[in-house]
């Protein structure tokens, strides 16, 4: 009879459960499991009224876990990352490697690359967590992040993989264009300057701004400007000879040694942003990540060679 004294928790549920659990937001446990957020509701909804008490607070349109639900999300992450390593072992299915960088990041220099890690390690599924704020691994359960770490900044823990450095790029057109050169930073002012505008952490981004900041330039009055919520669109714009933007090293390494954009200015225009480093998660695979990393390292050795 005591088998029947409690009741007997879907692992649907408690897969909708511990996403809104890990995220505090239904919306992207939605998204992390490819169902609709009223899905999550209903399923979060069900489990309070099994167990007889709230596992969330909603306060301001923010959720928190009660002292149940933080139980429960241990115990249901715990449990489901075992039957989960268990399924893909009994299915014989390879292992997994989640990763974060930057945006720019991940779909200028780190996709393109990934074919040869794959190549090498077949056995090994990936999954690429593109975002300009700093996640916490061990709650979105990301094995490996590729952080950009500003100049000054207290460098987190792990190994630095490349300098970040930024400087003007543009079409080949457009820097051949005799009424309109593009030899110093005043030359500016006779283009269209093509913006990044985001965010990062909660705080305001544009490319621009950074690199004069940092070259300790005012910024001239341009011709004009566009501005961009995705650097892959100020990359195409620019391509397109539509104006000036900030190019970004590594990430534009392989646009620049095809030639489909140059930097036309001096070499002393390049400003210094910092670097990346790589920080591993203590509960990641070792030998996984371990193997992810030291090719890293060999492609960002490689890469600076791609622009020449």
């Amino acid at each position: 009879m005591d088998s029947y004294r409690y009741p007997r928790l879907s692992l649907d549920l408690l897969r909708g459960f511990r996403a809104a659990a890990r995220h505090l937001s239904f919306t992207r446990a939605a998204q992390d499991l490819f169902v609709t957020q009223p899905a999550i509701s209903r399923g979060i909804r069900t489990l309070e009224e099994q167990l007889g008490t709230p596992l969330f607070h909603r306060v301001n349109r923010t959720l928190k876990l009660t002292q149940a639900g933080e139980e429960l999300y241990r115990a249901a992450d715990e449990a489901l990352a075992l039957i989960d390593a268990a399924t893909q072992r009994v299915a014989g299915k390879g292992r997994t490697l989640s990763i974060t960088t930057t945006v720019p990041l991940a779909s200028l220099w780190l996709a393109p690359r990934l074919s040869r890690f794959t190549s090498l390690h077949p056995e090994v599924d990936i999954r690429i967590a593109a975002t300009d704020d700093v996640v916490d691994l061990e709650r979105e359960r990301v094995d490996v992040a590729i952080r950009h770490v500003l100049p000054g900044a207290d460098a987190p823990p792990g190994e630095s993989l490349v300098d970040y450095e930024t400087f003007p790029v543009c079409s080949p057109r457009l820097a051949r264009d005799r009424k309109r050169p593009l030899r110093t930073p005043a030359d500016l002012a006779h283009h269209v300057l093509l913006d990044l505008e985001t965010a990062a952490n909660g705080r305001p981004w544009y490319d621009w701004q950074h690199w004069f900041d940092a070259m300790k330039l005012r910024a001239p009055r341009p011709a004009g400007s566009l501005r961009f919520s995705h650097y892959d669109h100020v990359v195409e714009a620019a391509i397109a000879g539509s104006g000036v933007a900030i190019g970004k090293r590594p990430h534009l390494a392989r646009h620049l040694r095809d030639g489909t954009l140059v930097a036309p200015m001096e070499p002393g225009c390049v400003a210094r942003l910092g670097s990346f480093r790589v920080i591993v998660a203590p509960a990641a695979d070792r030998e996984v990540v371990d193997a992810f990393v030291t090719w890293l390292g060999s492609e960002a050795a490689n890469s600076p060679k791609e622009d020449r």
